[in-house]
């Protein structure tokens, strides 16, 4: 039997065997009884996967969080490509390895080299003129810096990969730069913004090569554990102005917008408006360009997107 390509190639005739790394796994009862859903990915992607037969077997084969080597085939539901399993068990690496298995070729990460982020948001800190927000950013990189160079900035929605938190907080700083110049507001706090925004995600996410969701996060959420991290920082630096730590977490609490998107408080200051706005915008566009990237039809729009609420134009290529 022939390997199945990656995630990324993987067609609703396409047959075979394949190594993957589980994110998900869950037992859903259906018409027929119950089957086992997960989520597979490599390093091109994520595919849904289900296994109809053999269930009470093989759910003790593996659990999520682990690489599997798959047997399975390809099949379209629903508008989505998935793979139907007929087997899966865990990697034994002394033996796959023989046939090609690496953790690498099995973990998504951002497109861009995780160094070369790491270096620009180091620089990025270095030109912060106020030295409240700059002390308070180079203790926060420094304490938080393996966590932050690794982690996803969510489990699904967007730049969920290895670095992609880090890929998030440099475009939305990008974005937030150019318009507080635009509008001439501070630039120290939009930065600082874009830079504090999501670090409560460290907490309420669990990341090693696969992505849950912690104790913390389900039970208080990124938001407020941002607040609760920048809080601790700004007691530790003496003179730290009250109205500047009241400021820089308004834009924490402040970030999602809205209400009704699960801010606490809208936002009431520029800087805020601005942030806010960095933030849906790439969040959004990364979703975008996901969505059309993996449709898979020959049509000029994409199937329906469930979270934008519509199907998105398909441009022709210029190749």
């Amino acid at each position: 039997m022939r390997r199945i390509p990656s995630i990324s190639a993987i067609e609703a005739d396409t047959v075979g065997w394949g190594f993957f790394l589980c994110a998900r796994k869950e037992i859903r009862n259906g018409r027929s009884g119950p089957f086992i859903a997960l989520q597979l990915q490599d390093v091109t992607g994520q595919v849904d996967g289900k296994v109809f037969q053999d269930v009470e077997r093989l759910q003790s084969e593996f659990e999520a969080g682990e690489f599997v080597k798959v047997q399975g085939r390809g099949n379209r539901f629903k508008d989505r490509t998935e793979l139907v399993i007929d087997n899966i068990r865990r990697i034994d690496p002394s033996h796959d390895s023989k046939e090609g298995f690496t953790e690498e070729a099995c973990v998504p990460s951002a497109p861009r080299s995780i160094d070369e982020m790491w270096e620009a948001l180091t620089a990025l800190v270095g030109t912060v003129a106020n030295p409240f927000i700059r002390t308070l950013l180079a203790r926060v990189l420094e304490t938080n810096g393996d966590m932050l160079k690794r982690w996803p900035a969510a489990q699904t929605v967007h730049h969920a990969y290895r670095g992609g938190l880090l890929e998030h907080v440099l475009k939305v700083a990008d974005v937030a730069i150019f318009l507080a110049e635009a509008y001439e507001a501070d630039r120290d706090l939009v930065i600082a913004g874009a830079i504090l925004h999501d670090i409560g995600k460290l907490q309420e996410l669990n990341y090693d090569v696969a992505t849950r969701y912690s104790l913390d996060g389900n039970l208080i959420g990124h938001i407020t554990l941002g607040v609760v991290l920048v809080r601790g920082e700004t007691a530790g630096i003496g003179g730290f102005p009250d109205a500047l730590r009241a400021q820089l977490e308004h834009l924490i609490v402040s970030h999602h917008g809205s209400k009704e998107f699960g801010s606490p408080v809208e936002p009431r200051t520029v800087e805020g408006f601005i942030l806010a706005a960095a933030d849906d915008l790439d969040a959004k566009l990364h979703q975008v360009r996901q969505h059309v990237t993996k449709d898979q039809s020959d049509e000029d729009f994409t199937a329906f997107h469930p979270r934008l609420k519509r199907s998105l134009y398909k441009p022709p290529s210029n190749d």
